[in-house]
C-alpha cells in the first residue's frame, strides 16, 4: 500500500491546476476560498465564498477533499499538495484530523517539520525557513481511510 500514498505527490501537483486528480480510487479535490464577513443586526458572520478574484494581501482557504472511492481502504496514505506560486503560506495554517504534517522548501523533493528547513535568506545566507519559503504541504494521514469515506485537510495562504 506504500506505493499508492507515495505516488499521490504527482497527483496533488496535478490537483493544484485542475482542481482534481485520481490515483488508485482516491480522488483528491482542492477547492480555495476566502472569507466573506458581514455585520446583521449587531452579529458577525463569516461565509466562505469561492475564490474568484484575489488580490495581493487576500488570505485564501484551501480545502482538500481526500475520496476514497476505491474497493479497498488505504492504510495511512499520504497527500502532498504544492503551494501556488503566487501565494505564500501562512505559518501553522495546515490542519488535518488523524494527519501529521511536514513541509518543503525545495519543490517537494525533500519534507520535514517546520523548525528543521532551512532555506537561503535575501543576503544568501542559510538559515531557518520562514512559512514564506514552503513550497508543498505533506499530510500522512494516521489513519486508514475506508472504502467510500472521505478525509479533509486545509490550510491558508496569501496572494503575493
Amino acid at each position: 500500500m506504500r506505493a499508492p500514498a507515495l505516488a499521490l505527490l504527482a497527483v496533488c501537483a496535478a490537483t493544484a491546476a485542475s482542481g482534481q486528480a485520481t490515483l488508485n480510487g482516491l480522488v483528491i479535490k482542492a477547492v480555495a476560498e476566502v472569507e466573506i464577513r458581514s455585520t446583521q443586526d449587531g452579529r458577525e458572520t463569516v461565509k466562505l465564498a469561492p475564490a474568484n478574484r484575489v488580490v495581493p494581501g487576500d488570505q485564501v482557504i484551501y480545502t482538500l477533499e481526500i475520496r476514497n472511492t476505491g474497493a479497498a481502504a488505504v492504510h495511512a496514505p499520504t497527500v502532498t499538495h504544492p503551494i501556488p506560486a503566487h501565494m505564500a503560506y501562512v505559518a501553522d495554517s495546515a490542519t488535518g484530523p488523524g494527519a501529521e504534517m511536514s513541509y518543503s522548501v525545495d519543490g517537494g523533493h525533500t519534507f520535514d517539520r517546520p523548525e528543521n528547513l532551512q532555506a537561503v535568506d535575501a543576503e544568501g545566507h542559510l538559515g531557518e525557513a520562514k512559512s514564506q519559503d514552503y513550497t508543498h504541504i505533506r499530510w500522512k494521514l494516521k489513519n486508514t481511510l475506508k472504502s467510500n469515506s472521505v478525509a479533509f485537510a486545509r490550510f491558508r495562504a496569501i496572494v503575493k
